[in-house]
């Protein structure tokens, strides 16, 4: 299954996760600010998708800026994996909630979505990005948690690829 990381950064957060995702499970990976176009999109059937959330539950600056390309995209047939960033205490109102936009996106244009995450061990408010009592994807925190990100990504990572064994 060809497997490609699509991701946003400002601070460089999302950056390293990608990187960490990417090592993880060999995958090609793409910075969403530096595409002229979706084109790439239709060359994966895998598509992981991270962003970190802004203010109060905005998409990060170069995935807002992406979003068109994402919505003019023929997602059916293809499966998404999302993970994302946030500041359960500083933003914990809106933790994660921007991976929430994209999924709905997503879902919107036909893609099967995996990787929902549980949210214990989390101490936010609330969040956009909790569907029946999970995160739609991986929920990491690098401003109060990046002890767990290494350790989270790993068993992320073993779950998506028992759910590709397991759907394929």
């Amino acid at each position: 299954m060809k497997t490609a990381i699509f991701y946003g950064s400002t601070n460089g957060n999302t950056a390293d996760a990608a990187l960490k995702i990417q090592k993880r499970l060999n995958t090609d990976i793409f910075d969403v600010g530096k595409l002229k176009n979706g084109d790439d999109l239709a060359k994966y059937d895998l598509l992981i998708l991270g962003t970190s959330t802004w203010y109060d539950g905005d998409l990060q600056d170069d995935w807002d800026s992406f979003m068109s390309h994402l919505t003019s995209a023929d997602l059916g047939g293809k499966i998404v994996a999302l993970f994302g960033l946030g500041d359960q205490e500083g933003y914990g109102s809106d933790y994660v909630s921007g991976m929430r936009l994209i999924y709905d996106k997503v879902v919107e244009k036909g893609a099967k979505v995996i990787g929902a995450w549980d949210d214990t061990g989390y101490s936010y408010e609330s969040s956009a990005s909790i569907i029946d009592g999970k995160f739609v994807g991986l929920a990491l925190d690098e401003d109060n948690q990046s002890e767990l990100s290494d350790g989270r990504i790993a068993l992320w990572c073993d779950q998506l690829e028992l759910a590709l064994k397991e759907s394929a």
